[in-house]
């Protein structure tokens, strides 16, 4: 989009994303009274904008939207500007609420805007009503965690954890206790699957690892990372994640789990309760 008309939709745009809602609310109703930008003069337009809602810097604005509006060719009505700005509001508002956000654990900087992994995991399955997906390679020192999980099996959350197991139980884990031992507490309330040796292609002498990191909560938002359900992982490891907000994509993540998961095709299998 080119000229007066493409620069209209680009304040437009921009606005939508800064402007509270109550604002784009109460400007709407303004501009939908309004034939043409050329209909009244700019003071009395800018006036009435910022009366209708006042705010910091809204005649700035106000003055930028009138301005573009007023240089439109062809000229465009005010219901028109009134529905490209909800409409770009409605937009933004959504990108927004699918925002991802960065989460460490560790050394911290001053360079973003981040959280913490362990607070991250416990708000996730605190707000969790449905389902909740846990993949972790290791896991034990985590009984915040153990908490939430008790709680959401109390709510009638359905959990399914898939973890890692050790060497004498097919898996790569080091040691003689697999991942599974640090949900004990949950044993009877929650479905545990794991990747059975047979089912795992060979890697030189060794076997393939199960070695992803997740927590999907209500196949809305999901944690995926670098960090293993573990005290030190949640703590003082160097450790980076990203939240996904985005239904479609976590969706996905959650139904290619589940094809894993499936009795007769799959390449996980849950262990008996």
């Amino acid at each position: 989009m080119t000229g007066a008309v493409g620069d209209l939709a680009s304040v437009i745009a921009d606005l939508a994303g800064r402007l509270p809602s109550g604002h784009v609310i109460a400007w709407a109703r303004v501009l939908r009274s309004v034939p043409s930008g050329r209909a009244v003069s700019t003071p009395a337009l800018e006036a009435r904008l910022i009366e209708a809602r006042p705010g910091f810097a809204m005649a700035g604005a106000a003055a930028r939207l009138i301005a573009a509006w007023q240089a439109a060719e062809p000229p465009v009505s005010g219901a028109a500007v009134a529905l490209a700005l909800e409409s770009a509001a409605y937009v933004a508002a959504r990108v927004e609420a699918r925002r991802g956000d960065v989460v460490i654990s560790g050394p911290a900087s001053d360079s973003a805007a981040v959280r913490l992994t362990s607070s991250v995991i416990s708000e996730l399955i605190h707000d969790c009503r449905e389902s909740l997906l846990v993949v972790s390679f290791a896991a034990f020192g985590v009984p915040e965690v153990v908490r939430e999980l008790k709680a959401a099996v109390r709510r009638g959350v359905r959990i399914d954890l898939v973890l890692e197991t050790t060497a004498d139980e097919g898996g790569t884990l080091r040691g003689h206790v697999g991942a599974a031992a640090a949900f004990a507490e949950i044993r009877r309330n929650a479905t545990f699957w794991v990747w059975p040796a047979a089912r795992r292609p060979a890697v030189g002498a060794s076997r393939a690892a199960l070695h992803a990191k997740l927590i999907a909560a209500d196949e809305r938002v999901a944690l995926i990372g670098s960090a293993n359900l573990t005290d030190k992982a949640l703590a003082v490891n160097l450790e980076l994640g990203v939240i996904i907000r985005d239904p479609d994509i976590v969706g996905g993540i959650v139904r290619h789990f589940r094809v894993l998961m499936e009795p007769s095709s799959g390449t996980l299998e849950p262990l008996p309760a």
